[in-house]
């Protein structure tokens, strides 16, 4: 009868517990997960009546997820699509809220024993097209040009379809692969491999510098050169709600957009917006 007692009373105070706890949820962009995780561990290190539950998917699943009510949050690498704020409108009478979070240079990522150093938005297109199929079209060695990309949920994907490939549709050589880091692998491993994601996955691979034309300079995309404003695929990361965020969900966005937050954009490997 005790042993009852005790586990019912054990129960009792860890619900009581959770319950005094502000629960954040927030799903989506694989690009951003190690910042996600990265502000919420330091936020809730702070903050201990906050909890925040950060997992990825893609931005197609997390924004998903805030249409459907089971996330607070979510977070995208690409803009919100129209039709996914028709959505939004059908169901909570709102167009939600879009928040710059963090700037990211969409890298072009090979193998470090590749010779390649440059290239322009054309010869990418073409690559991902298979306009172009071969290394040695772009400078580089005779070797079969061997492509690694995101599925079409992600973020990523779509933002380098519509900004890169123009709208085209992306080589049926491609292979999608799950997550950014996948890529970054897959591309680490393979002599002849091109991949594209986030900077701040960009470690045992080269970054391709990236022109606008053929008559213009190359840039990595460093901060110097994303601030400026030369790196070509700079793209902004957002954060989406449903609703003008209010309580411990402001309090949590305000602190991602203070210093504080946007310090740990540059420690991760991205940009900070301001």
């Amino acid at each position: 009868m005790k042993k009852v007692l005790l586990i019912a009373l054990t129960s009792f105070l860890m619900f009581g517990f959770m319950a005094d706890k502000e629960v954040i949820t927030i799903k989506g962009s694989d690009t951003m997960v190690i910042l996600a995780q990265r502000w919420a561990e330091s936020y809730m290190g702070k903050n201990s009546n906050v909890t925040i539950q950060v997992t990825g998917g893609g931005s197609g699943v997390g924004i998903a997820a805030l249409i459907n009510g089971t996330t607070d949050i979510a977070n995208a690498s690409r803009p919100m699509k129209k039709s996914e704020r028709e959505k939004l409108k059908q169901r909570y009478n709102s167009l939600g809220v879009e928040i710059k979070a963090a700037k990211d240079g969409l890298s072009l990522y090979i193998n470090e024993a590749n010779p390649v150093k440059e290239l322009s938005l054309q010869q990418i297109k073409d690559i991902y097209t298979s306009k172009i199929t071969n290394w040695k079209e772009v400078g580089g060695q005779d070797k079969k040009i061997i492509l690694y990309g995101r599925e079409n949920s992600s973020g990523t994907y779509v933002y380098f379809k519509d900004n890169v490939l123009m709208g085209t549709d992306y080589s049926s050589t491609m292979q999608s692969l799950p997550g950014t880091a996948a890529v970054v692998n897959a591309v680490a491993k393979d002599k002849s491999g091109i991949g594209f994601g986030g900077a701040a996955y960009g470690k045992g691979i080269k970054y391709v510098k990236v022109k606008k034309d053929a008559n213009s300079q190359a840039f990595e995309p460093t901060a110097e050169n994303i601030k400026a404003g030369h790196y070509p695929i700079t793209r902004y990361l957002y954060m989406y709600t449903k609703s003008k965020p209010s309580g411990a969900l402001k309090n949590y966005i305000d602190w991602i957009l203070s210093s504080e937050g946007q310090e740990l954009v540059s420690k991760v490997g991205y940009f900070p917006v301001k």
